[in-house]
């Protein structure tokens, strides 16, 4: 334990306050600081206060420190990966990928800060100009989810500090060590006390009003489940606070029959068991067509039972525990649901002998659309499998969903390439690939999914207003 929290040891060792514990084991990682209302609203005054001589200061200077940051975060790559992966039980390979993924935000907004391009736009008279500039929006507030916790951080608090803003961030409550750790790193990089706060607490709700509901805050972002979203985009309304979200998805895998299996084979198992199933854009919904079905099957079996089950932190495992037995009971209440409504277990189907928060890898076919599985996000290592014999009546399935997040197909058909990204009703598409993260594109969903978007210069614009600004008298 000693080796994984070292880097935030400066923030452990509290009597009592939040309790951190590694979801292989059940094993307690330390315990600290839980923030109240009150030390939250204090908080976010440090941040007002702090933000003036933030803001002041040169995009290119910003740009500066914020790569500073982005070299320690890479220099501490090895110790911040195995804190995630204590933390949420995520295998050691994709922590580490993880940790470059989040670095590359915080790379990337360092650029972005300065090009906050503004427009000096035609006049509708002769002794007018007309200018347009962006500004910092003022202090930000995040809530960040368990899956990735470092990444889904630098992709909030990068934009808005290169931006200007000073910002405030309760992780979730099962992963607060990452976000400690960056907070660390953020000030040995030369972010000034204040302009980055983590706030820590086994009371979210009242810790979650205080973020959403301060005038003083004037944008929020959040990641995590629509519903939740739903009761924080309310509480931001009485402020009328921008905000964006990234919320719950459905995520339709489509794979035609002139599809490349090898590809699709490769796509789907990334998409579906990376992080072990636990990402917001993870495969939901596989539908295949019934041309193709049962050798697609086969394959994706193959590959799923060469999937190695364990702690994250040994080697070669690539299907670690659940973020906990909460999350691996609704696995198993989705999954045994629809075995009870007639659905075939072609491999997995149950706990994995390793342990209470741990899920067998599972492929489901024979399934329907009125099962439960069909309309709730798994969020657990499992396929399930639906066919299809028409374009027209997979778009219907695929869209048949309140979600809109992220979608993927597979095709050779250039025509049917683009009608599909047309048709296909989600924010983010993947037209041949399983994978779409990355911090030069937009991400973010439509419908129920969410709004706004985070990565690409889209991502500095939502921590920004527009200023018109109308000069007369120049004649």
């Amino acid at each position: 334990m000693r080796a994984v929290t070292k880097i935030v040891s400066e923030y452990l060792g509290r009597d009592s306050g939040l309790v951190v514990t590694n979801p292989a084991d059940g094993s307690q990682l330390g315990t600290v600081r839980d923030w109240t209302a009150s030390d939250t609203a204090s908080a976010v005054m440090t941040a007002s206060a702090a933000m003036n001589s933030w803001r002041s200061r040169t995009a290119k200077d910003r740009a500066s420190v914020l790569m500073n940051w982005h070299d320690l975060i890479l220099e501490h790559q090895n110790d911040l990966a195995a804190l995630t992966t204590a933390e949420c039980g995520k295998p050691i390979g994709e922590s580490i990928g993880e940790v470059a993924y989040g670095a590359s935000f915080v790379q990337w907004f360092a650029e972005e800060a300065k090009r906050m391009y503004g427009d000096v736009m035609p006049s509708h008279a002769a002794n007018k100009q007309i200018m347009v500039m962006r500004q910092a929006i003022g202090v930000v507030s995040a809530i960040t989810p368990w899956n990735f916790p470092l990444a889904m951080i630098t992709r909030k608090i990068a934009p808005a500090l290169a931006a200007g803003c000073t910002a405030l961030v309760k992780p979730a409550e099962a992963t607060p060590l990452t976000a400690l750790a960056l907070e660390k790193l953020a000030l040995e990089a030369g972010i000034p006390e204040g302009v980055f706060q983590v706030i820590t607490t086994t009371d979210p709700a009242s810790i979650g009003k205080v973020l959403t509901e301060h005038p003083v805050i004037k944008k929020f972002s959040f990641t995590g489940s629509t519903a939740v979203g739903k009761v924080l985009a309310a509480q931001c309304a009485g402020t009328m606070k921008k905000i964006s979200m990234e919320l719950g998805g459905n995520a339709p895998f489509i794979v035609f029959d002139d599809a490349d299996i090898d590809a699709a084979i490769e796509g789907a198992m990334i998409s579906k068991y990376r992080n072990t199933g636990q990402t917001c854009v993870c495969a939901n919904r596989f539908f295949i067509h019934a041309d193709i079905h049962d050798e697609f099957v086969a394959r994706l079996s193959a590959a799923v039972a060469a999937l190695k089950v364990g702690d994250g932190s040994e080697a070669g495992v690539s299907i670690g525990p659940l973020i906990n037995q909460v999350g691996a009971d609704k696995v198993a209440g989705l999954v045994d649901s629809a075995i009870s409504a007639g659905a075939r277990v072609i491999i997995g189907g149950k706990r994995h002998s390793y342990g209470d928060a741990y899920y067998e890898p599972t492929i489901l076919t024979d399934l329907n659309h009125d099962m439960e599985i069909a309309s709730r996000e798994i969020f657990g290592p499992v396929a399930a499998i639906y066919t299809f014999q028409s374009e027209a009546e997979v778009i219907k399935m695929a869209n048949d969903t309140p979600y809109g997040l992220a979608a993927y197909f597979y095709s050779r058909d250039l025509g049917r390439c683009f009608r599909m990204m047309e048709a296909l009703d989600y924010g983010m598409v993947g037209v041949n690939e399983g994978v779409m993260s990355t911090e030069v594109a937009p991400f973010g969903g439509v419908k129920e999914s969410g709004v706004g978007r985070e990565g690409s210069k889209y991502g500095l614009e939502e921590y920004t207003e527009l200023k018109y600004c109308l000069i007369g008298g120049l004649t």
